[in-house]
């Protein structure tokens, strides 16, 4: 066998490598692997574990950009991986990746996304309504006085009479009423009282005593 340093120029390199399946496996793995970074907790892992601290690793993230080709990104259905991929050639994102809170902002901004993708899609598709014209303000008019309705006069209605009461008539307010002692008898009337008094007055009744009873013949 010839020696490298002797042969010919373009002799002792190596050929080229081919795919033995014409790059069919090679094309699938790289898919597979582009589509992940659409996870932002698979970016997180890949940082907690200093993949990107390597230099090869870094020169392969570049190499994965030519998935931005039109021939080759209607093959991809994760477009949110080109995004993360396009912020990964940036160290100060794959530094910042390595903590969890940024983590955390990366995924609830990209559920924002999608919640209103297709409403911010729509406004910029849909033709806009033209806008509404502006009703011009009529000229100035003096107001129109309206005349008042003519009053018709209320007819006047009798008042109804009591109805007749069964109680007394009141005596007038000028006239003089009996005071109620008048009732029980007037001055001069001979109408005996009754006396609450003691029938035998004020006599003192003489008892004897019980032992002067017994010489009493």
């Amino acid at each position: 066998m010839a020696d490298v340093d002797s042969a010919p120029d373009g002799a002792g390199k190596l050929p080229p490598y081919k795919d033995p399946d014409d790059g069919k496996q090679r094309f699938l793995l790289e898919l597979e692997f582009v589509q992940c970074l659409a996870n932002p907790t698979y970016i997180h892992y890949l940082a907690q574990n200093r993949y990107f601290e390597d230099e090869a690793f870094i020169g392969y993230l570049k190499y994965l950009k030519y998935w931005q080709r039109p021939e080759y990104i209607k093959y991809i259905m994760y477009p949110h991986c080109l995004f993360f991929l396009e912020l990964l050639q940036n160290p100060n994102f794959r530094n910042a990746m390595a903590h969890p809170a940024s983590k955390e902002v990366a995924h609830r901004q990209q559920y924002f996304f999608w919640k209103n993708y297709r409403n911010n899609r729509l406004k910029h598709i849909l033709p806009r309504p033209p806008p509404e014209p502006t009703p011009v303000p009529a000229p100035s008019q003096a107001p129109t006085t309206v005349p008042l309705p003519a009053q018709v006069a209320t007819p006047a209605v009798p008042p109804v009479p009591a109805p007749p009461s069964s109680l007394p008539p009141v005596a007038a307010a000028g006239a003089s009423a009996m005071p109620p002692m008048q009732f029980v008898g007037t001055p001069g009337t001979n109408i005996p009282k009754t006396d609450m008094r003691n029938p035998m007055g004020n006599r003192k009744r003489k008892y004897a005593p019980p032992f002067q009873l017994l010489f009493v013949s």
